[in-house]
Parts: C-alpha cells; sequence; structure tokens
C-alpha cells in the first residue's frame, strides 16, 4: 500500500514508533459489549499507543434528540487530547482500530472538524499489525502536556434541519452509509423504525476496505463516487454518525472534499 495523506501503512508506523511528533491511537471498541475496547488495550497495544472510548471520549451523553451517539463536547476532547500530547496542527494522530476504520474514523473526522488536518488511519488496523508480527505491549504510556485548541471547521457538519432543507436540492446528495439490508428497512438491529431517509442512496460504509481491514485503493475510491464528482453537497449518514465517517474518507480518498456528516443520523432522524 502506498501511504496516502489519510493512511500509513503498519511499516511507516512501526519506523516512526519512537517518533516525537506522532501520537498513536488505540480506537477499538464493540457496540455489543462497550467495555471490550478498553479491556482488549489494557491487555495488548501497540507500543505507545493511548485509549480513546467512543462512548466516553469520542461521543457525549445521549439525550432526546441527536442520534445514539452525538458529538462530544468540544472542550472536553480538546483536553484529553493535549493529555495525550496531541499539539494543534502540529503532531500526527496516527488512529487504528480492529473494525475496518469503523471507529478509528470517527477520531479522523472529528480532527478534522475540530480544525487538527495531521490525522492518518492505521491501514488493515491492528490485526494486520499482529499479523506481521510487529510488537505490542500492554504497558500504558504516562499523560503528556500539549497545547490543543480547536478551531471548528462548520462546514463539516450538518443537522436535521440542514438535512431536510437541502436534500432534494438537484446539487445535493443524501448518502446513507449503512449495509443495504438495513437501508431497504428489511433488517434492524439498533434502532426503533427501519428504513431510510426519503431521497437517500445508499453507499455501505464496508465496501471502503476489504475483508483484511485494508483500504480499497485510490483508484477504485475514484470509482465508487464517480457519479458524486459533481455534487455541490455529499450530506453523509448512518445508524449514529459513526460509520458514515468512512465514507467521509472515501470521499477525502477520491479527492471530493463535499462530504458532510449529518451526526445524528438515522437515529436523530427518527427521534422527531
Amino acid at each position: 500500500m502506498t501511504n496516502t495523506k489519510f493512511l500509513v501503512s503498519p511499516n511507516w508506523l512501526l519506523e516512526h514508533l519512537q517518533n516525537p511528533q506522532v501520537v498513536i491511537v488505540d480506537c477499538r471498541f464493540s457496540l455489543a459489549e462497550p467495555q471490550l475496547g478498553k479491556q482488549q488495550y489494557q491487555t495488548s497495544h501497540i507500543e505507545g499507543a493511548y485509549y480513546l472510548d467512543l462512548n466516553l471520549d469520542l461521543s457525549s451523553p445521549v439525550s432526546k434528540h441527536g442520534g445514539r451517539h452525538p458529538l462530544p463536547n468540544a472542550d472536553d476532547l480538546a483536553k484529553k487530547l493535549a493529555a495525550i500530547g496531541v499539539e494543534f496542527q502540529k503532531t500526527l494522530v496516527v488512529a487504528y482500530d480492529d473494525s475496518r476504520f469503523a471507529f478509528a474514523s470517527r477520531l479522523w473526522w472529528l480532527l478534522r472538524y475540530f480544525g487538527h488536518e495531521q490525522v492518518a488511519l492505521l491501514d488493515g488496523g491492528f490485526s494486520q499489525w499482529q499479523q506481521t508480527g510487529y510488537p505490542t505491549t500492554n504497558i500504558i504510556p504516562q499523560p503528556k502536556i500539549a497545547n490543543f485548541i480547536p478551531q471548528i471547521q462548520q462546514n463539516l457538519l450538518v443537522d436535521v434541519e440542514a438535512v431536510r432543507n437541502r436534500k432534494d436540492l438537484p446539487t445535493v446528495v443524501l448518502v446513507d452509509s449503512r449495509e443495504s439490508d438495513r437501508y431497504r428497512g428489511e433488517r434492524e438491529p439498533i434502532d426503533k423504525i427501519a428504513g431510510h431517509i426519503p431521497g437517500a442512496v445508499n453507499y455501505p460504509w464496508l465496501e471502503v476496505t476489504d475483508t483484511a481491514g485494508y483500504s480499497i485503493p485510490l483508484t477504485e475510491h475514484r470509482q465508487r463516487w464517480e457519479t458524486l464528482e459533481t455534487a455541490e453537497e455529499i450530506l453523509v449518514y448512518c445508524g449514529s454518525g459513526v460509520t458514515a465517517c468512512v465514507n467521509l474518507l472515501s470521499l477525502e480518498l477520491a479527492n471530493i472534499h463535499t462530504g458532510k456528516l449529518y451526526a445524528g443520523s438515522w437515529s436523530d432522524w427518527i427521534s422527531y
């Protein structure tokens, strides 16, 4: 794999493990067992990696509206990033998970939403790192001190009102990132109502990687989004605003910069 702006190979990361300008973040998580990711991290992780939890760090508490994973409080997450040594607009953050970018891409998107472009995902995730025989540890790194003051990029985000008002415009495309059977409403394992937002087209997030968890080639990212290239806005959602970030990553890899996250996603939409 060639390293890109937003993807690094296991080999690249191995060579930069001791680089003080690189901070590694473990984002492993299980929706079915919310404690599992942290337990896996405590047992074994990439040397020097810190842990950020989808529910506790990368989301805020659930309320009536806003979906199952509302965006975190910006100041709270900024403090956490500073405490693991992320210097705003300087440190390269390398995030990984074991779920084909599902959770690491949420951190990738949040950092860019905070105005911090220096973020990449570990291609292949933790399982490929292990399979390659690269070193792991159970030592938890010490907190650090850095300065992280977010500059919110409001243009990367849309809310329910914006989706309602813009989704049917001829220059706007609404993308549902869930598996096709959930999009069609044939199966709904999580939310109270099945189906999709009227007018949405389906681009399942699992198409962004192969079964080993590696990104598809850049040419395939471009082919995937070919028909949407001319859209002025691509509004992307999933169940709760997490796996939609995998599609937003794919759009960036295809060199399309019009993607915006509907953070509340389907779980917010059906709450009205």
